[in-house]
């Protein structure tokens, strides 16, 4: 395994599979008896994140992004 320019790492599948470890997933590294140890965070999302999720997908329908921004911009 190689580390790339920028500092990163492709986490194998198997142990991306272990750890449950999905796009997006909130992961930490500590150093424990000299050996760095990758855990995943179980911490919940943040009230910025669970604010947005439920307008995920909201936009979907017929219309362009250009009818959407004039249907909800104000004159």
């Amino acid at each position: 395994m190689r580390v790339t320019t920028k500092g990163q790492v492709t986490i194998p599948r198997h142990i991306r599979a272990y750890l449950g470890i999905t796009p997006h997933t909130d992961v930490d590294f500590s150093i424990h008896e000299g050996r760095v140890v990758l855990t995943r965070c179980e911490k919940s999302p943040d009230a910025s994140q669970r604010k947005f999720t439920s307008l995920r997908g909201i936009l979907s329908g017929k219309l362009t992004t250009d009818e959407w921004m004039e249907a909800t911009r104000s004159d």
